[in-house]
């Protein structure tokens, strides 16, 4: 079998084979070429076998057992391999039997089933949310399970059933570690989008730092451009920050590919601070303030009509207002009429929305609860959405989904119906939602609450059950069920090969030494790996000094996790591996500090990587600097030229491409 005729999965399927069974397999790890597996018994592997797999350019039977595959596919080998047996990179794959096996197997499914799936702008983008809120969740639940508890003390010490003298500085201690999060939810949620749209984290942070306006002057503060009006902090919310901190990404990436590497560090993260910061001060969170009035007259006048309507269009509507940090402009609408009447009737039908999500989360937990990611982040978020902290659900659950969004708003509408309807439902504070808000409900009227809380749920769960789970997620676990009932089946069809593809130019290319040093060949490497040209061919470097330069002219298309290899692809179509070191994949990248990023053009002058040379002598590995040729097919001839000391812009290989 020609070797593009191997899918990953294929591939990695018959990688197990050879190791003597996925069961014989203990762990799975990758460097920068190779494949790395800690199998329980080196008796059952069949070395030969995994010799004559197309795509395998060699084998190491050693402490591990190492199959080489070369940079650029590796990565997604060792992920197929990991899919397949239910763990991450690392972890240990336990022993199967046969339900096990046949659960693997609709895994396996499922993952296919969604690959086919047609991606649509909409898609990508709320797959991209839900990237952002799922790390997180766990803070989001711990917090609002502390805030929850707050929350129900507070309202008891505010009706008169707990005595603030005993209970109020516990209440307090516990909203300071709430507060830990949600007072700054914009920065940390800056973080995560930095490294989702792929700019840098810090810079992510101060981008959503820059909605709370801590700067601005009280006396003098930032107008709206739009209305003249004073900025209000937070305003443009968690939406606002999200699209900055992806206009952030793009500028940042196009300054990395500009801005000279000498002052790369200091012009890009100021030109990305001010162009996008000011863009947010002065367009984005104006933007959201115009926005913000035409909305509060649209309240206003939904108040006005009252009663059941009133009631719907509120509840449905909040939840859209809470993402874009718009809720706070109803504070003033509360406090006037808590000032007024004694209570705020608005609070408890805005309340509903919540509910809304808890129903539609029921809902999406029943129809899909074979889906164990999912089922795992709905029962993590739903008692914190029970006492009203809705974020894990909206941000982990409905919102990425797509359609649960729709129909938890419909709920929250349904709910917001009831206690319009029956009104006189007020709150004597505000603050917290949900069941939280029970004790604070004025005139021995919380009942009439709950029943619009019971409604909530009832509507969110019926409208998400009917009308709300996405047809691609019940079709995946549907498949993963109809697997699950027949004996697991190896794929035997062919697809198109994962190896991509570079264009060759014919010509010379010169590679450098990439470091003062002596230069050896590659057949003199004390790794049989490099030394028997498994990867290909190429040379040496043990060096004097832990400056590391480019080999050759052209882009850096891969920097491995741990930082002890670099792919560059040259003009010409030469794809180089620029290997630090022996077996350094296990230092986890400390000895080593990049200096370029993907997508950056270098040439030999350029400085890719400074290696501390003592660390990694101390951890017992070679110091060699390894640039191997990966794609020889491509190569007509290759000379070394120089070897011995040389400096490190001094030519020693002359490589011919076809």
């Amino acid at each position: 079998m020609a070797k593009e005729e191997l899918s990953l999965e294929q591939l990695a399927q018959k990688i197990y084979q050879g190791s003597g069974g996925m069961n014989n397999v203990e762990s799975v790890t990758h460097c920068m070429t190779r494949v790395r597996m800690s199998v329980r018994d080196h008796d059952l592997v069949d070395e030969e076998f995994l010799k004559t797999i197309p795509g395998v350019l060699g084998v190491v039977n050693d402490e591990q057992l190492q199959v080489i595959i070369g940079p650029g596919k590796v990565n997604k080998v060792a992920n197929e391999m990991v899919k397949e047996a239910g763990v991450q990179l690392g972890e240990t794959i336990p022993p199967m039997d046969g339900k096990a096996a046949v659960n693997a197997k609709a895994a396996q499914v499922k993952a296919s089933q969604k690959a086919k799936q047609k991606s649509s702008p909409i898609k990508v983008i709320l797959k991209d949310i839900a990237n952002i809120f799922v790390p997180m969740i766990p803070a989001f639940v711990g917090a609002g399970l502390v805030g929850g508890i707050a929350s129900i003390l507070a309202n008891n010490i505010v009706a008169g059933n707990l005595d603030a003298g005993t209970w109020q500085q516990l209440v307090d201690v516990l909203n300071i570690l709430k507060n830990g999060l949600f007072t700054y939810l914009v920065i940390y949620t800056g973080i995560s989008a930095a490294q989702v749209f792929g700019a840098t984290p810090t810079l992510g942070g101060v981008i959503g730092a820059v909605v709370m306006l801590t700067g601005m002057n009280p006396e003098a503060p930032i107008t709206n451009l739009f209305t003249g009006q004073p900025l209000t902090a937070q305003q443009g919310g968690i939406i606002g920050v999200i699209f900055a901190v992806w206009l952030l990404s793009i500028l940042e990436k196009k300054l990395h590919k500009i801005i000279p590497d000498s002052i790369d560090i200091i012009v890009t993260p100021l030109i990305c601070l001010l162009v996008i910061g000011l863009a947010e001060i002065f367009l984005i969170m104006p933007l959201a303030g115009v926005i913000s009035n035409s909305l509060v007259g649209a309240i206003n006048w939904v108040i006005e009509v009252g009663g059941a309507f009133s009631g719907f269009v509120l509840g449905a509507t909040f939840l859209p207002l809470v993402m874009f940090g718009l809720h706070q402009i109803l504070t003033p609408i509360h406090v006037q009429m808590i000032e007024s009447t004694g209570s705020t009737q608005l609070l408890p039908i805005l309340a509903m929305a919540g509910g809304g999500q808890v129903g539609a989360a029921l809902a999406l937990w029943v129809r899909l609860r074979k889906d164990k990611e999912l089922s795992e982040m709905i029962k993590g978020a739903l008692p914190v959405g029970i006492l009203g902290i809705g974020e894990p659900l909206i941000y982990g659950v409905t919102l990425p989904l797509g359609k649960p969004f729709i129909t938890a708003c419909i709920g929250g509408g349904i709910g917001g119906a009831i206690v319009g309807g029956l009104g006189n439902i007020g709150s004597i504070a505000i603050g917290p939602s949900g069941v939280a808000l029970i004790p604070l409900i004025a005139g021995n009227r919380w009942w009439g609450y709950v029943l619009g809380l019971l409604g909530a749920y009832v509507g969110g769960f019926i409208a998400t059950y009917f009308f709300g789970i996405p047809k691609d997620r019940l079709e995946a676990v549907k498949n993963s069920s109809d697997v699950s009932t027949t004996a697991p089946v190896v794929e035997t069809t062919s697809s198109s090969s994962a190896k991509e593809t570079t264009e060759i130019i014919a010509g010379t290319t010169e590679l450098f030494a990439v470091t003062p040093g002596t230069v050896h060949p590659i057949t003199e490497s004390t790794d049989s790996v490099f030394s028997e040209k498994m990867m290909g061919d190429g040379y040496f470097v043990v060096p004097e000094n832990g400056d590391v330069y480019s080999p050759v002219t052209g882009t850096v298309t891969s920097i491995f996790p741990t930082k002890h290899a670099l792919g560059i692809t040259t003009d010409k179509g030469l794809e180089i591996l620029l290997h630090m070191g022996l077996n350094t994949v296990e230092l986890s990248g400390k000895p080593f500090d990049v200096k370029v990023s993907e997508g950056q053009k270098v040439t030999p002058d350029t400085l890719v990587a400074h290696a501390d040379l003592k660390a990694i002598e101390e951890a017992g590995k070679k110091t060699d600097m390894l640039v191997i040729i990966t794609n020889m097919a491509a190569v007509k001839e290759a000379t070394l030229e120089k070897t011995g000391k040389v400096n490190k812009n001094k030519a020693v290989m002359k490589v011919v491409t076809k």
